[in-house]
């Protein structure tokens, strides 16, 4: 396609999870390096949105309420993008509601992954493999022919009050330890956790997660009982949760949000997989980022994609048999 000179408008569909809204950032970040000038909105689900406060040139953010009047609400957002008149719809994520808002939103032109029911009817639709390469890699994919060849990062922009509001935890040096996931068998055990971090020294610990997350993070708190721990769950925004993260001396996360979260402000982390692999493309892309996994040769993993309720085998070895000196060795190193 070639798109004329004047001012276009571009929207970004990504109504999926925290992490895939983070990892669907390049393609703003690609698309602004390019053409400056043009006016990048993006559509996310209710609880997202805040990822863009105070972006510098993410225009709008469109906002999917699908806790109540799901459809109708999509119906209401649909004739929003219809009468936006949108040059380019950018759709990565695979779900029939996404690929009923690109194809009927009427933009000039639309791209999006084969997977999507909807793809048939996009200008042009590409494969979603899991072949090794980064989710970042295979959502720039979707800008080929529209933009020269090449990465792009991984970016959010905390605004000035997420820094100030987690300054009163910067006055010694510290680390984040973010011990929750969606699924558990991508979750470190929080014994594992425990015995980590008693051999932590020389650190403030700062345990960060949402409101759900809370009493998992009292509880590791608890069995350390020492006054360095704070556990700060369901007390930060992402932004400043982010801010934090980004001045930390190490960020401990799980093969979760939060890994992506460290990555887009390019903070340093290490990234605990358990019942997955990075292969699937879903790793730390800070330039000091590490992962750290079992050194075991296990026929069983990995087990899924987005992991599962409890280990299928019921050893959850992949977990249990990480050795803790090489989290250590991140510290110390």
């Amino acid at each position: 396609m070639v798109l004329t000179p004047v001012m276009k408008k571009i929207l970004i569909i990504q109504t999926a999870s925290i992490g895939d809204v983070i990892l669907s950032t390049p393609v703003a970040e690609k698309w602004h390096a390019h053409f400056p000038d043009d006016a990048i909105d993006v559509l996310v689900k209710q609880g997202n949105e805040s990822l863009f406060v105070g972006h510098p040139f993410i225009r709008q953010v469109l906002v999917w309420r699908k806790s109540e009047k799901k459809y109708r609400h999509l119906l209401h957002l649909l004739r929003v993008v219809q009468n936006t008149e949108y040059d380019v719809i950018v759709n990565l994520q695979r779900f029939a509601s996404s690929g009923f808002l690109t194809f009927f939103g009427r933009g000039r032109y639309s791209t999006g992954f084969a997977k999507n029911p909807f793809s048939r009817l996009f200008s042009k639709r590409f494969p979603h493999r899991l072949d090794g390469r980064h989710e970042v890699e295979r959502n720039l994919l979707l800008l080929e022919g529209l933009v020269p060849e090449g990465l792009a990062p991984v970016r959010l922009y905390p605004p000035t009050e997420a820094f100030a509001k987690v300054s009163q935890y910067k006055t010694s040096v510290y680390i984040t330890v973010s011990p929750a996931s969606l699924w558990p068998t991508k979750q470190f055990p929080a014994e594992k956790w425990v015995e980590f971090l008693r051999r932590v020294n020389g650190f403030d610990i700062l345990l960060i997660g949402g409101k759900s997350d809370a009493p998992l993070c009292s509880s590791i708190a608890g069995q350390l009982g020492d006054a360095r721990v704070l556990n700060l769950a369901g007390k930060l925004s992402l932004m400043e949760s982010a801010a934090l993260m980004r001045d930390a001396r190490m960020n401990f996360v799980n093969d979760s949000a939060p890994v992506h979260l460290a990555s887009a402000v390019n903070a340093p982390v290490t990234a605990i997989f358990c019942s997955t692999v990075p292969k699937f493309g879903f790793g730390p892309l800070s330039h000091d980022s590490r992962v750290v996994e079992t050194s075991l040769d296990m026929k069983c993993r990995p087990c899924g994609l987005h992991g599962h309720r409890q280990c299928p085998e019921k050893h959850f070895q992949c977990a249990y048999s990480i050795d803790i000196n090489h989290l250590l060795k991140r510290l110390y190193e």
